[in-house]
C-alpha cells in the first residue's frame, strides 16, 4: 500500500525534471540561432588609375586647364613663373605615366618665357589641395600569338610595260597658294596664321564630327580633344580668321563633351573668356 502511494509522486517528479531539461535545451538552441552574428564589411573600391596627359610645348594657360580637366593638380618649379603666355618645356612625371588617383596628383611644370609680357600675379600652384604622386603597378600585357608562317606565292611574271615619262616638276611660283586670310585683329608679337592649315572654323567642325563618333571617356580621346581645343583658343586669341565662329562651335563641343565624358567645364570657361576677348578686340 505504501509503495503504491509513493509511485505516482515519483512519476510526477521525473516528468517535471524531464520537462525542465527540455525547456533549458530549447532556450540554449534559440540563443545560438538568433544570437549576434559577426558583422561583414564590404571591401573598399580600388582607386582609379589615371594617365598623365602631355602638356609640353603648351601655353601655361592651356596646360593647367588640361591637367585640371584630367583630374591632376600642378605646381610650377624653376625661375620662370606661372604667367599665362609662358610655355611648358618639361613636366614630371612624363606624359603617359600611369598613377593612382589619390585625389589630385601633383604634376611639376618647368616653364620658359613666352612672347607676351608678364603682367599681374603669377599662378605657381593649383588653387585646390594637391596630393602626392603614387605610381600604378606595371601592367602586364599578354603578347599575341605569332601567326603561323605562310608560304609565299610567287606571282607569274607579267610583261614589263614601258615606263611612262615623269612629268616635269612644277615651279614653286606656279603652285596654287591658299587665299590670304585677313586677321580679325592685330596682336603684337603673335604668330601669323599658317596658310597650310585649315581655318579655325573648319578645325572646330572637324572636332565636332570626331567627338560625335567617340562617346567613350579615354585618356587618348581626352588628350586629342584638349589639343584641338588649345589650338582653336590660342589661334583665336592671336586674331586668326574665323576665330569667333570657331569659339562658338567650340563651346557647343565642350558642352557635349561634358555630357558624354563628364569633363570639360573648365575648358568651356576658357573658351567663353576667349570669345569675349575676341569680340571685344574685333570691334
Amino acid at each position: 500500500m505504501r509503495l503504491g502511494a509513493l509511485l505516482p509522486r515519483a512519476v510526477l517528479v521525473a516528468m517535471a525534471w524531464i520537462l525542465a531539461t527540455a525547456a533549458f535545451t530549447l532556450a540554449a538552441d534559440k540563443t545560438s540561432i538568433i544570437g549576434p552574428q559577426p558583422a561583414t564589411t564590404a571591401a573598399p573600391a580600388p582607386p582609379p588609375v589615371l594617365t598623365v596627359p602631355s602638356v609640353e610645348a603648351q601655353a601655361f594657360v592651356f596646360a593647367k586647364g588640361i591637367l585640371e580637366d584630367a583630374g591632376f593638380g600642378w605646381r610650377v618649379s624653376g625661375p620662370v613663373h606661372g604667367y599665362a603666355g609662358n610655355k611648358v618645356v618639361s613636366q614630371s612625371p612624363a606624359p603617359g605615366t600611369h598613377v593612382i588617383g589619390t585625389g589630385a596628383p601633383m604634376i611639376v611644370l618647368h616653364l620658359a618665357r613666352g612672347p607676351y609680357a608678364e603682367k599681374g600675379t603669377p599662378e605657381d600652384s593649383s588653387s585646390y589641395r594637391v596630393t602626392a604622386i603614387k605610381l600604378a603597378g606595371a601592367r602586364h600585357v599578354k603578347a599575341a600569338p605569332k601567326p603561323a608562317p605562310t608560304k609565299k606565292v610567287v606571282p607569274a611574271k607579267k610583261p614589263t610595260a614601258k615606263p611612262k615619262p615623269k612629268p616635269k616638276p612644277t615651279p614653286a611660283s606656279a603652285k596654287t597658294l591658299p587665299a590670304a586670310r585677313p586677321p580679325a585683329f592685330a596682336v603684337k608679337g603673335a604668330p601669323k596664321e599658317p596658310l597650310d592649315e585649315v581655318t579655325l572654323k573648319a578645325r572646330a567642325d572637324r572636332l565636332a564630327a570626331w567627338v560625335g563618333t567617340h562617346p567613350r571617356h579615354t585618356s587618348r580621346n581626352v588628350n586629342r580633344w584638349l589639343y584641338q581645343h588649345a589650338w582653336i583658343v590660342d589661334g583665336a586669341n592671336f586674331g586668326w580668321s574665323h576665330g569667333e565662329q570657331a569659339l562658338v562651335e567650340l563651346i557647343s563641343i565642350d558642352r557635349r563633351v561634358e555630357q558624354m565624358w563628364g569633363v570639360g567645364g573648365r575648358s568651356e570657361k576658357v573658351a567663353r573668356a576667349a570669345l569675349a576677348r575676341v569680340r571685344r578686340l574685333s570691334r
